[in-house]
């Protein structure tokens, strides 16, 4: 299923990413983000229907200075009131970084521009990882409508979030560590869709499912031999 999973983000083809029964519980979409159209922004608001995120390498993100939320509300006396822990991750801080607009984009919010927005995010995390050259910047203004998530320095190591297997997935694929994801919820409960209806999902559209351990499996073995 691995293998399944990093030729699927090789093509530019959604997978439906589930991280850990004792975590989150939750089915993402991911994709990778150089491939993003305006119809995978759509999808994923109407079959997923959560959070439309980017997230990125931790050495990208250093590189281009893109720091964590947290980090920044720690700054300020009155907005570091507002940190707090996280139920399903307390060891762990969030993963959000900034909200950002393309510049060329109107609103922000349409499926266009977010597809330009998380696109040109994408090639700014692979211009950062062969030499930069990029202002970030210059290029980006916040607030705006598509969450940078920053992955944890150490991938998977401590923190295992849909943030660091989907990018652990990327490195695994050799392709530009950029992924959009997406938490699939219920119409009808407004809760997490649960992980059998997801794999139901994804039997009916011919996606490939894979599961938060067959990733940290995966890892390790790349981590060790360079191969998965």
């Amino acid at each position: 299923m691995i293998a399944d999973a990093i030729r699927a983000l090789r093509e530019g083809q959604f997978i439906l990413l589930y991280d850990f029964d004792e975590r989150e519980g939750e089915t993402d979409f991911a994709i990778r983000s150089d491939a993003v159209t305006p119809a995978h922004v759509a999808r994923m608001r109407r079959d997923g229907g959560g959070l439309i995120c980017t997230a990125i390498h931790p050495v990208a993100a250093r590189v281009l200075g893109l720091p964590f939320a947290t980090d920044l509300l720690s700054r300020d006396p009155s907005l570091s009131r507002l940190q707090g822990e996280v139920p399903y991750d307390r060891k762990n801080r969030s993963s959000f970084s900034l909200w950002v607009n393309h510049r060329d984009t109107y609103t922000g919010i349409t499926d266009r521009d977010r597809a330009l927005t998380i696109n040109a995010i994408a090639s700014h995390v692979k211009k950062s990882l062969n030499g930069g050259g990029a202002d970030f910047f210059a290029e980006f203004r916040s607030p705006g409508h598509v969450a940078v998530l920053r992955a944890a320095d150490t991938l998977l190591s401590q923190r295992r979030g849909q943030t660091e297997l989907s990018i652990a997935l990327a490195t695994m694929a050799g392709v530009p560590p950029a992924v959009t994801i997406c938490e699939m919820l219920d119409d009808t409960t407004g809760n997490a869709l649960d992980k059998e209806s997801a794999r139901a999902y994804a039997r009916k559209r011919d996606l490939v499912f894979v599961e938060g351990e067959e990733v940290l499996a995966a890892w390790e073995t790349y981590t060790e031999t360079g191969k998965v």
